[in-house]
């Protein structure tokens, strides 16, 4: 009963968060691929395939630093006019993840959105939409409950003193 009680509450202010994580060790391992890559000559939709690995590694990461770093190389390959439908879906539903890894909801909500427009059946945006849609109603939950808090505390400390200063008086 308690374990349970527990897991919910572990619940509630842990966001219930199920996208995937990475380490250092693999974002360096992609930083070496973008590398070689970048010095090979010629097969530049490798070094594309890399550098999108790359960031995909980096907005999945547990360092709001690496999330950064993955978000600007993401804005900077969505600029690339030259990029198919699906490549840009993809690109917004990173920069979702990334948005969503620094706590900016209603931006990662707007960037998952322009995905499913582009690709409405597509399962990962509509499941990291239901995860930002969570999170927003969680946060809103817990504000009005500190809110609620605060104005309960507000409100002995003026009882409090009332009723002191009644004491006082007699």
């Amino acid at each position: 009963m308690a374990g349970s009680f527990l897991d919910k509450i572990g619940t509630l202010f842990g966001g219930g968060d199920t996208l995937p994580w990475t380490d250092s060790e693999m974002i360096a391992t992609c930083e070496v691929e973008v590398n070689e890559k970048t010095k090979v000559s010629g097969g530049d939709s490798g070094k594309n395939e890399s550098i999108m690995r790359l960031a995909w590694a980096l907005v999945h990461s547990r360092h709001p630093s690496d999330v950064q770093r993955g978000i600007a190389m993401l804005e900077a390959s969505l600029s690339n006019s030259q990029i198919g439908a699906l490549e840009k879906r993809e690109i917004l539903y990173l920069l979702a993840v990334g948005q969503f890894r620094a706590a900016e909801y209603a931006r990662s909500r707007r960037l998952v959105d322009q995905a499913l427009k582009i690709s409405p059946d597509f399962r990962q945006a509509s499941a990291l939409k239901q995860m930002i849609e969570d999170k927003i109603a969680k946060d809103g939950m817990i504000g009005v409950g500190l809110a609620a808090g605060a104005a309960a505390l507000l409100a002995s400390g003026i009882a409090a003193a009332v009723a002191g200063s009644r004491s006082q008086k007699k």
